[in-house]
């Protein structure tokens, strides 16, 4: 494991801005004149702890711009409601977005931070009627209140979850239509894109994109250039925190994020499918 003294995070991320945007992205930053490759996403394309992210890597591999706007913790929200940002998207060459969860969105049933997805606001009068022997003024983050909600009436929380699926599919449409046709969607996680029921797999709150199964997926694919799947091998996920760079107390925090070797895999698997949708010659 590498560890960095420097700063709070282990590394120096060179947070910037774009034009009007009020979120703070992975610098340094990029021009957006000319052609250029933009990436859309969560904590995985951020890269969190990653010195070289898989951005980057797919950037060296394609001699090709490519600009990071991961955002840590995202959902859809932050970049389907920043003009600024669905501007860069649609003006790029191509879009990579990194298909997020479907817990961190505003839905008939609850409210989310409008940059930090993550973070619960409010319940609706819909929610506080479903759930009314539940005090939301407990809970600070999407995921908690979702593991709590599920503890205490699991038949009640699966109108919650259909929900969040429905939302999701809108929104993820809506951003879709917001970028143009230009996008492609990336599957970036330790588990298979599937249609198993989510609450039969390891730790089903825990999984990461929450509530995304392959039958939403299918149902955006007729809308965008390309599908992406790439889950990192056993060998890659077997590597852990080796080459990640963060402070000993973070140690706990990087277990459960994608390594080094994911973020090589998964640029592995991007980079020819980017390089065959824009017409360049396979390299050999």
């Amino acid at each position: 494991m590498k560890h960095e003294p420097l700063g709070e995070s282990g590394l120096s991320y060179a947070p910037c801005r774009y034009g009007m945007s009020r979120v703070t992205f992975r610098g340094p930053r990029r021009d957006l004149n000319g052609r250029y490759i933009s990436f859309i996403g969560g904590t995985e394309t951020y890269g969190k702890f990653i010195e070289h992210p898989f951005p980057t890597l797919v950037e060296t591999a394609l001699g090709e711009k490519c600009v990071n706007f991961g955002v840590v913790n995202a959902g859809i929200d932050v970049f389907h409601n920043d003009p600024t940002i669905l501007a860069a998207a649609h003006d790029a060459e191509l879009t990579v977005v990194q298909i997020m969860g479907a817990h961190n969105l505003s839905n008939r049933f609850y409210k989310v931070h409008p940059r930090r997805n993550d973070r619960f606001l409010s319940a609706s009068t819909v929610m506080k009627a479903l759930f009314s022997d539940v005090d939301f003024a407990d809970f600070s983050f999407t995921r908690h209140l979702l593991g709590a909600l599920y503890t205490r009436a699991p038949e009640r929380f699966e109108i919650l979850r259909s929900e969040l699926e429905q939302a999701w599919l809108a929104r993820m449409k809506s951003l879709i239509a917001g970028i143009g046709d230009n996008v492609v969607l990336l599957w970036l996680s330790d588990s298979p894109l599937t249609d198993d029921p989510w609450m039969e797999r390891p730790n089903p709150l825990r999984a990461d994109p929450l509530f995304v199964t392959r039958s939403m997926v299918e149902q955006l694919r007729p809308l965008v250039r390309d599908v992406i799947e790439a889950q990192p091998s056993a060998e890659a996920l077997s590597r852990g925190t080796e080459g990640m760079v963060f402070p000993l107390l973070n140690n706990e925090a990087a277990t459960e994020m994608l390594g080094v070797a994911a973020h090589e895999e998964a640029a592995a698997r991007i980079a020819p499918a980017l390089r065959r949708l824009m017409g360049k010659p396979t390299r050999h």
